[in-house]
């Protein structure tokens, strides 16, 4: 698999709350909304062209090194959430991936958050800088460069 063309973008993702999303009083839980976040990048990285079969073929491992949440209304069972990823920040050897979660219907932000992530060697877990092709899909998508 080959990585994106040039310009190629991380797209909004949509994801229905199923009612294992929820607590007891029908609110997605807290600790749900990073394994979305993560969820709207993996998805785009596949889809450009360099997602984790892609690293692991280089004996690269992704990990997530840092996750924030912050919380702004709840969502509910059964929402549909549309989440929206940028790059935030960009280094050589991480990158911040900030994502905006909003209701779709109705737009409603619900939650932002950013994961950070690294990579490293999938023998060893020594940290490893960003792929050239990792690198420069996530530079077309930092959030100073959006159009």
């Amino acid at each position: 698999m080959s990585a994106a063309p040039a310009g190629a973008r991380l797209l909004p993702v949509r994801r229905r709350v199923e009612h294992s999303d929820t607590d007891a009083y029908g609110v997605v839980h807290f600790a749900r909304y990073p394994a979305m976040q993560e969820t709207a990048l993996l998805d785009n990285l596949e889809r450009l062209g360099v997602g984790l079969a892609v690293l692991a073929e280089e004996g690269l491992g992704l990990i997530v090194v840092e996750a924030r949440t912050r919380y702004h209304a709840p969502a509910r069972y059964p929402d549909e959430l549309t989440l929206e990823p940028v790059v935030g920040h960009l280094g050589i050897a991480r990158a911040r991936i900030d994502t905006l979660i909003r209701r779709t219907t109705d737009g409603a932000e619900l939650a932002s958050g950013s994961l950070v992530v690294a990579l490293t060697d999938r023998l060893t877990g020594a940290p490893r800088t960003l792929s050239p092709a990792l690198y420069t899909v996530l530079e077309e998508n930092r959030s100073d460069v959006r159009p």
